[in-house]
């Protein structure tokens, strides 16, 4: 490209979008890349304080801002994810389904680490609706050298930088644990709770038991709702270290293999998650996700429900972003709890 004045320019191929902000009235795009100059065009592009532009003059080796947002666009698209139009170097990734968006944040670092390349995003593991932007993608100058681009395709290679899984249909059992409930003394106001976490990532619940403090009646109910065929298991009561709670040692009595047994996170530092050897998730919660807003639960449920199978080592990542700061209002999942990792 080069720069010629702008009372020159008829005829000449504007090589970048050319913007137009009237404060409180508009901001659009005025000329589009590609636009060919005329006569009639000066005034407003003078209008709008530019006496100069850059008109197109292709160079060996390097891109223009729009083919350089299209290639990054390809090194982060993947099934589910669609794009915006290219709009002044821009490209904005959207979903297309509801699901839970996850990115390599270790190959984000390096490409962002380029001079001249940005991609910008969400945080990873982040359940999002149809139609939500995900990402945007732009080199910084109007234009930048292939080599660089070129880097970026060798960081990504062969596997997108990004995925958006859909969430599974999933059927849900409920063992609810204490003498107090079983008895009649109080009323169940946990079970509800649960159940509308659930809706959230249309979870039906397939069954629920309400037991006693009882290790064998714990076992007995997983085992139950799972042969009816639960394919997820939530636990509620019995998490704590008095001796009448005793549904951790009933989880692994059941047979599942307990991954973890306590979190990095406040509220939910309690939290249990294991796996039965088939792959069915159960999770034992504590009673902050009776009453507090967001909680552990809230941070491991998306990726259940999309069917990710969740490690030691990503509980211990939940740390960083783990601190629930309790706000008067609660506006989870649009602020900085769980989004350390």
């Amino acid at each position: 490209m080069k720069k010629i004045a702008t009372v020159d320019a008829v005829g000449h191929i504007i090589c970048h979008d050319i913007t137009r902000i009237i404060k409180d009235v508009v901001k659009d795009v005025a000329f589009k890349k590609g636009h060919t100059v005329r006569e009639e065009d000066i005034p407003v592009l003078l209008s709008i304080g530019k006496e100069h532009l850059y008109v197109w003059e292709k160079n060996e080796g390097m891109l223009h801002e729009n083919e350089a947002a299209e290639i990054l666009y390809d090194l982060c698209k993947n099934e589910n994810i669609k794009p915006s139009e290219v709009k002044e170097g821009k490209i904005e990734l959207i979903a297309d389904i509801d699901g839970l968006f996850r990115i390599d944040v270790d190959r984000l670092d390096k490409i962002n680490e380029l001079d001249e390349i940005m991609i910008a995003t969400r945080h990873t593991n982040y359940p999002v609706k149809k139609g939500d932007k995900l990402a945007g993608t732009r080199v910084i100058p109007l234009v930048v050298e292939e080599a660089k681009l070129k880097r970026a395709q060798e960081i990504i290679g062969n596997n997108p930088l990004m995925e958006l899984l859909p969430f599974r249909e999933m059927k849900a059992g409920i063992v609810t644990t204490g003498s107090e409930v079983y008895h009649g003394r109080i009323k169940d106001t946990f079970t509800p709770v649960v159940i509308d976490k659930l809706k959230q990532y249309n979870i039906t619940v397939c069954g629920h038991k309400i037991v006693n403090d009882e290790s064998k009646m714990i076992v007995d109910a997983i085992l139950e709702l799972k042969r009816n065929g639960s394919d997820f298991i939530v636990c509620t009561g019995g998490m704590s270290v008095d001796p009448d709670d005793l549904t951790p040692s009933a989880v692994r009595d059941s047979g599942a293999k307990i991954i973890s047994y306590g979190a990095p996170v406040l509220p939910g530092a309690m939290f249990l998650i294991g796996y039965f050897e088939d792959g069915t998730p159960i999770v034992g919660l504590p009673g902050c996700v009776m009453y507090a807003k967001a909680t552990i639960f809230d941070l491991v449920l998306p990726r259940i429900a999309a069917g990710v199978k969740i490690s030691k080592k990503d509980i211990a990542r939940m740390g960083h972003g783990g601190l629930c700061l309790s706000c008067k209002v609660c506006t989870y999942p649009n602020c900085g709890f769980g989004k350390g990792v």
